[in-house]
């Protein structure tokens, strides 16, 4: 089995969040898959099970365990079957919490495909003070207006809101401790961020569950919070915003979300081969 690699996310002057990519999965069990995904060592490996000529299923494997849905990983596997199969065009994936379209087109930096999630929603984060203590953070350091809550778009995460982008540079958690907290409350990956504008948002996730302290670029945490956004209000005109993430880790990713109408939220974004070493 030779899997593709590739970065999802990137900026124009590079970064992105690399992820792997097997175009035909058909003949592994869940067990080959995860060795697979522990052996590239990425956050998130995108496993695809052909049905027709542009419908697949699709499982996602961290090197710990399988993972329910990736966004970064989803338009890795979109570009790597348009250039490699499909071309430009639609393709419908199948996942665990059921079905992604993704839309691939030529845009000026590449091939750009825009996923839309499943349904968003929003609950309570009962858990808010136990994940500040875990995560060092004090009442102070949390922004006194943003909703601190729990977001979907195909997985749970906490969105917690910082009080300056200074805070937020600052990461150093309890790397156990909050594992086991995701692992009890079911998150996804834990979504720390600051406002810069309501049409740019600075993010960090921290991501222990699945073996790395920090995600570069998460599709599914962007398709969550535009679901947050949108249920608060706290949206610009168009419904329309930019996640920058990575920075702080040298891998600055660029994320676009749409939460214009109803339904799930579409984030939009390019990804590149990575040449093989």
């Amino acid at each position: 089995m030779n899997p593709l690699r590739y970065t999802a996310f990137p900026t124009p002057n590079g970064g992105g969040n690399p992820a792997g990519v097997v175009l035909d999965a058909s003949s592994m069990d869940a067990a080959e898959m995860l060795s697979l995904a522990g052996e590239l060592g990425y956050s998130e490996t995108a496993f695809l099970f052909p049905r027709t000529e542009r419908e697949y299923a699709i499982r996602y494997f961290s090197p710990k365990a399988e993972v329910d849905f990736c966004g970064h990983a989803t338009v890795a596997a979109a570009v790597a079957l348009a250039e490699k199969q499909l071309g430009a065009g639609d393709v419908l994936l199948s996942s665990n919490v059921g079905e992604i379209p993704v839309a691939v087109a030529v845009g000026e930096h590449g091939l750009r495909a825009t996923l839309t999630t499943v349904t968003p929603a929003t609950a309570a984060l009962e858990a808010l003070p136990e994940l500040c203590e875990t995560l060092g953070w004090s009442a102070q350091d949390l922004h006194p207006t943003l909703p601190h809550s729990l977001a979907f778009g195909g997985l749970w995460h906490p969105i917690l809101w910082a009080r300056s982008r200074q805070r937020l540079a600052r990461l150093d958690y309890d790397f156990e401790a909050l594992r086991a907290l995701m692992l009890r409350e079911g998150w996804g990956t834990v979504s720390l961020l600051f406002r810069d504008s309501p049409a740019l948002i600075h993010s960090r996730n921290a991501f222990p569950i699945g073996g790395v302290v920090e995600d570069p670029a998460t599709g599914a945490a962007a398709g969550a919070l535009g679901g947050l956004l949108r249920a608060a209000d706290l949206l610009p005109e168009d419904g329309c915003f930019t996640v920058l993430q990575g920075e702080d880790m040298a891998q600055p990713c660029l994320l676009e979300v749409d939460t214009s109408g109803e339904g799930g939220v579409r984030v939009s974004g390019t990804a590149r081969s990575i040449p093989a070493e």
